[in-house]
């Protein structure tokens, strides 16, 4: 056992604690409070002077699947060679050693991420959540696989499509189009599976199974869109098709944000801290957030690694904060409301008994950018330690 003692501890789900205490038995919070015991033998970790809050969690990420590699033109994010990709799984992309890794957690706090297909392809693959802990094997980070679709809107799948052959999509009705066509399609599958007689053979298709898991709502359709118009052309079939959702990026949610609020839209929001580097991304700026809190839309910060480098998810938080969300509000952004948006809030986002011991020990405030982690724990394991 661990017993992490005299910290100011912000859970995020409560009030700070200016001198707490937090138990750690095995991989999970046994404990959360001002004094707490523990038996003989538990290890001390004496945190006076430091802040303790919980790992940092994002939601849209691509680490582990390509930076080391796209030197030499060779990217595993996207197969772009068909707009409708579902059978494809970021599980066969992952690299247990991509040094983004340790220094995410060392340099940033982050504990758990999803990465993600790319968005070259209006239907991707499906994700997966990963801890961000040393492991000899993928099996051994995995949280959840498969956790999501991957889907994409705007410019990205009509500029690749464009530039290949003239394939369809060329254009947003094309994008719409790929997606309904898409779903149609896995839904007359599942009526065709369903109708067999028995002993009939079947063919079974990965891609159409892979998007059966979207239609019975066991894994959300995670969708990149960042003009307004995509965001609605998003939720629009989200909603004709019955699906649970998220809108990835929303970099054009301001202007929709009471609408967004009666859709219950969840909106991961960012890449914010860089450079518009196309159209759709002209109106990018902190004002999302600050607008869709005020409407009421669930909101969590993404750094979509390595578009910005997931290690500074915390200077993202802080700028949101210097922006106008509050503190509180923008340490939730990156911890309990991405864990939320993924649908692992029991688990992670959050300094609770019976969660993941997944804790990070601060020189300070978290969002002072000057401040950085001196301790990060992962399952009750300590990655990191600079004490």
């Amino acid at each position: 056992m661990k017993l992490i003692v005299n910290a100011r501890v912000l859970p995020v789900s409560a009030a700070p604690i200016e001198n707490g205490a937090v138990l750690v038995d095995g991989t999970k919070i046994a404990g959360v409070g001002e004094h707490l015991g523990a038996p003989e033998g538990t290890e001390i970790i004496d945190a006076r002077g430091l802040t303790l809050t919980p790992g940092l969690v994002d939601a849209h990420t691509h680490i582990t699947t390509s930076e080391e590699t796209e030197l030499y033109g060779m990217s595993d994010i996207n197969e772009m060679t068909n707009p409708v990709t579902p059978g494809l799984s970021i599980l066969d992309s992952i690299y247990v050693r991509d040094k983004n890794v340790a220094e995410s957690r060392e340099k940033g706090g982050v504990t758990c991420v999803q990465t993600l297909p790319g968005s070259a392809n209006v239907i991707g693959g499906t994700g997966a959540i990963i801890k961000l802990k040393q492991a000899s094997v993928v099996e051994e980070m995995l949280v959840k696989s498969p956790s999501c679709m991957k889907a994409a809107l705007g410019e990205n799948p009509i500029r690749v499509y464009k530039d290949n052959g003239h394939r369809t999509p060329t254009t947003r009705m094309g994008n719409a189009y790929i997606m309904r066509k898409a779903l149609q399609d896995a839904r007359n599958y599942l009526e065709k599976k369903k109708c067999r007689k028995d002993g009939e053979a079947f063919e079974t298709s990965l891609d159409m199974e892979a998007l059966a898991l979207v239609l019975d709502r066991k894994i959300k359709l995670s969708v990149h869109s960042h003009r307004a118009d995509d965001i609605c052309t998003a939720v629009r079939i989200a909603e004709e098709f019955g699906l649970d959702f998220t809108i990835e990026h929303c970099t054009e949610g301001q202007f929709i944000a009471p609408w967004l609020a009666a859709h219950r839209v969840k909106a991961a929001v960012g890449p914010t801290f860089g450079v518009p580097v196309k159209p759709e991304l002209r109106h990018q700026g902190w004002e999302t957030l600050l607008a869709l809190r005020d409407a009421g839309v669930h909101i969590c910060i993404l750094t979509d690694h390595p578009v910005i480098p997931l290690y500074g998810q915390i200077v993202s938080a802080s700028l949101a904060a210097r922006a106008g969300l509050t503190e509180a509000e923008a340490l939730r952004c990156v911890t309990l409301s991405s864990a939320e948006h993924l649908g692992i809030e029991d688990r992670v986002g959050s300094i609770d008994a019976g969660k993941d011991a997944d804790l990070v020990l601060w020189n300070g405030n978290p969002l002072d950018t000057r401040c950085h982690p001196v301790m990060t724990m992962i399952d009750g394991t300590v990655e990191y330690r600079a004490l």
